[in-house]
């Protein structure tokens, strides 16, 4: 694969080997095509979906209170400057509140979405299964029978996109041993990797993984399991994603610009993390979310992209969702919260939000409740970081309730509710070991 390298940051040349790492990924996440291979990820040549700018208060959003992780008072600029931002737009009610990019960015410049990939992913999966082109209760060796001999042996696909699978893949970045770190070695963009040859590449990454559990009976956030649904979906539909992408989500929801799609050198597409894109891009994804999967037509109707059902499924937590969550290491970042559909969810100060995360800091940040909708591009010096994730998601509630005129939930603000499906929403377990997931 072509290894560029791209101009000098503080003397350090960006490279395909380092372009994750600081200071250069402030310059390599806006210039992923630059350096890695990329498919393109058309908007069509259709309407794009507008964004007028809201008439609300746009000029106070900066000086919105925030109690941070730590304790202390600060505003949501204090949050935004010390949480290394690339980038960020507020949506409320389809309107343009507040967007600000760094010197290096601008409204047309795509950006590394890292793990915020996933859930385009699982709207692609939605799609087909709408569709009658997947069966979520179907083995996923069904579509893929080189994953037979794998720990994925008798996985079905809703197991796979619900990340409930019983395969073992170990998903710490500080760790160089892991799983996830095998995996940039596998793809090819870390040193120890060699070249690429007919023994390397994603999917045949994939089909090395063991069991280590039951399939179903566990939560357990990995990227390998986005990697396996998005080549169930490839198979199903008999289209590689990038296409799938286009067609099924990118173009009928308006984009506005073309997206990026890294692949390895082998040409398999990185369904895990692989997509950039603009800051409005990702409002309009989130905002075809908050619209229970719907846009405008530009006619006065509606027009449908991602099936409603698939996203009322993920959003309604249940005894089952919440018991496996609460047992799992993410409880600790989300007490109370659930995944699904490859979507975080977690009770917030003004209602339960939606979440679409990547590494570095990347986040999709969506309200039913305040009716908003929150991008934040950045480059975390680390790959995680839980007080920048924490003081984010609370800047991005107290945005929300600002905007919508809302008090917080509950003495205090942010309140678990009570009982879901028999369970408490807190959890029945003891919280978990402090995680390294998210």
């Amino acid at each position: 694969m072509p290894q560029e390298p791209g101009p000098e940051v503080q003397g350090v040349p960006v490279t395909a080997r380092n372009w994750q790492d600081p200071p250069v990924n402030r310059w390599a996440f806006w210039h992923v095509g630059d350096i890695l291979p990329t498919y393109r990820v058309s908007r069509g040549d259709g309407q794009v979906r507008p964004l007028p700018d809201s008439a609300g208060d746009r000029d106070g959003v900066p000086a919105v209170p925030v109690t941070r992780a730590d304790g202390s008072a600060g505003t949501v600029a204090d949050v935004l400057a010390d949480t290394f931002t690339d980038a960020y737009l507020v949506l409320q009610d389809g309107a343009l509140v507040a967007e600000w990019y760094g010197p290096l960015g601008a409204p047309d410049r795509p950006h590394a979405l890292m793990s915020v990939t996933k859930s385009v992913v699982g709207c692609v999966a939605a799609v087909l299964i709408d569709r009658g082109l997947l069966d979520p209760d179907r083995e996923i060796t069904a579509y893929v029978p080189e994953l037979a001999a794998s720990g994925y042996a008798g996985a079905l696909v809703r197991q796979v996109y619900d990340m409930r699978s019983g395969v073992r893949f170990l998903e710490e970045y500080a760790n160089p041993q892991s799983d996830i770190r095998r995996l940039d070695e596998w793809i090819g963009w870390t040193p120890g990797g060699g070249d690429h040859d007919e023994s390397r590449g994603l999917y045949r990454f994939l089909a090395t993984l063991p069991a280590e559990a039951p399939h179903g009976e566990r939560f357990l956030y990995r990227s390998a399991e986005s990697d396996a649904l998005g080549w169930v979906c490839e198979r199903a539909a008999g289209r590689p994603m990038a296409e799938l992408m286009s067609s099924l989500i990118w173009a009928p929801m308006g984009a506005g610009h073309d997206a990026l799609l890294l692949h390895d050198g082998l040409g398999t597409a990185v369904h895990d993390g692989g997509l950039s894109a603009t800051a409005r891009d990702v409002a309009r994804f989130g905002q075809m979310l908050l619209d229970g999967g719907l846009i405008p037509d530009g006619t006065g109707g509606i027009r449908r992209v991602v099936p409603p059902q698939w996203l009322r499924r993920a959003w309604a937590v249940d005894a089952d969702a919440r018991t496996v969550f609460a047992a799992s290491p993410a409880e600790w970042a989300f007490p109370g919260g659930w995944y699904r559909h490859q979507f975080w969810f977690r009770p917030g100060d003004y209602g339960d939000v939606l979440l679409c995360l990547g590494i570095h800091g990347q986040m999709l940040h969506v309200s039913r409740r305040t009716n908003t909708v929150c991008v934040k591009f950045s480059t975390w010096p680390d790959a995680q970081d839980p007080a920048y994730l924490e003081d984010t998601l609370r800047a991005f509630d107290a945005l929300g309730g600002f905007l919508a005129g809302r008090e917080p939930r509950g003495p205090g603000g942010r309140r678990l509710a009570g009982v879901v499906s028999g369970l408490s929403r807190s959890g029945d377990t003891a919280p978990p070991a402090r995680p390294t997931v998210i």
